[in-house]
């Protein structure tokens, strides 16, 4: 059995809130309705960001809708193909998602990997540790929905 322990979570935590708020702009209040919206991972306008900083190189973020601070934000994650390794880490929120291109290999603490084809949807409770790997030679895109604030905070897995 390992024995996991969080890491930084304070410094990370803020970290990230940082660069998704950089990341995407906020909406102003103007009084007009909001908008229906569509979007690809592919659309030339989406503005990408880092990942946190226990995330290799080469992650990026694009905020979809929402405000990353505050519940129900959506997010694209990305990653390169070819091995790509997500380290253990845990996000204080449950988070709903569905594989948009790539095969991804997903290991929740205590279960069985599964492998993501795109149109897979996968839910991972709130406080679960896990890691990913991005098998496919093209990056995998994942969407996802945090029912709380955006965050992830990387575990020391022994």
């Amino acid at each position: 059995m390992s024995t996991m322990k969080p890491t930084g979570h304070t410094r990370q935590a803020r970290v990230l809130f940082l660069l998704l708020l950089f990341a995407m702009p906020l909406a102003a209040e103007t009084g007009v309705p909001e908008q229906a919206l569509a979007r690809t991972f592919s659309d030339a306008d989406l503005q990408w960001g880092p990942c946190p900083s226990f995330i290799p190189a080469g992650c990026e973020i694009a905020v979809l809708h929402g405000d990353p601070a505050k519940q129900n934000a959506d997010i694209f994650f990305k990653v390169p193909g070819g091995g790509f390794l997500v380290p253990h880490h845990r996000h204080t929120s449950a988070e709903r998602m569905v594989l948009v291109s790539g095969q991804l290999q997903v290991q929740y603490e205590g279960q069985e990997t599964v492998s993501l084809k795109p149109g897979t949807y996968a839910y991972g409770p709130a406080e679960r540790t896990h890691t990913a790997v991005c098998e496919s030679p093209e990056a995998c895109v994942l969407f996802i929905a945090f029912e709380g604030p955006v965050d992830a905070y990387a575990i020391e897995v022994k």
